[in-house]
């Protein structure tokens, strides 16, 4: 039997009425296993079945032989429900299903609880859809003075791959400068909605001299 700390139970045999009227405490069989609590705990959430039944509103619900109510539910996932309604918290073994336990909030309709479990579902589900990144390879030409100041725009996740010697296709005066070929790459990832994330200025910086081949 499963009981909130620091309180008396009450008498068996009466589902938590008390003579003349409705008591403090409500019993309830779930799947076999006998949950007791308060009607406070139960009411918390109007709309609920639970706060329906133990209002004595138009549900109708057998009884054991000691007067609890019986609810033909799985007790596996009634515990985090219940103690939802004690103090507001999602609280879950590392092996309980969330499936599970959205399944019950359904059957007993408690909103808050739904939303948050939804939510959490959702977040995993995010995090193991998302998609991996993308190798992006760019091809910059640069003459070999330029090599340091491509060096120092190399940022923001960029690395480079390869660098290729063209030949020495300029004359300035009466020095050759060489001209390379430089192969860079850079991990992209991938937003849910398919939107690669927006490079940054240096980035863009670093592409725009691909332009040049």
């Amino acid at each position: 039997m499963r009981m909130e700390a620091g309180e008396a139970a009450p008498p068996a045999g009466a589902g938590g009425r008390a003579a003349g009227g409705w008591g403090k405490w409500v019993r309830l069989n779930v799947g076999g296993t006998v949950f007791l609590t308060t009607r406070q705990t139960l009411c918390r959430e109007q709309k609920s079945f639970l706060s329906r039944l133990c209002q004595g509103e138009e549900l109708q619900s057998d009884r054991d032989e000691t007067g609890a109510y019986l609810i033909d539910r799985d007790p596996t996932y009634f515990g985090p429900i219940l103690n939802f309604l004690r103090h507001g918290k999602l609280v879950l073994d590392k092996d309980m299903a969330e499936e599970g336990v959205l399944e019950e909030a359904e059957f007993y309709n408690i909103g808050p609880l739904i939303r948050i479990i939804k939510d959490r579902m959702e977040e995993k589900d995010y995090t193991v859809t998302q998609v991996p990144p993308k190798h992006v390879y760019r091809v910059l030409q640069c003459q070999e003075e330029e090599l340091t100041q491509m060096v120092s725009t190399m940022s923001d996740g960029w690395r480079f791959e390869q660098l290729v010697t063209i030949g020495s296709s300029y004359n300035y005066g009466s020095e050759d400068q060489a001209e390379f070929l430089c192969v860079v790459s850079k991990e992209l990832y991938s937003a849910p909605n398919g939107l690669s994330s927006e490079s940054s200025r240096k980035s863009k910086l670093l592409q725009a001299r691909g332009t040049r081949m």
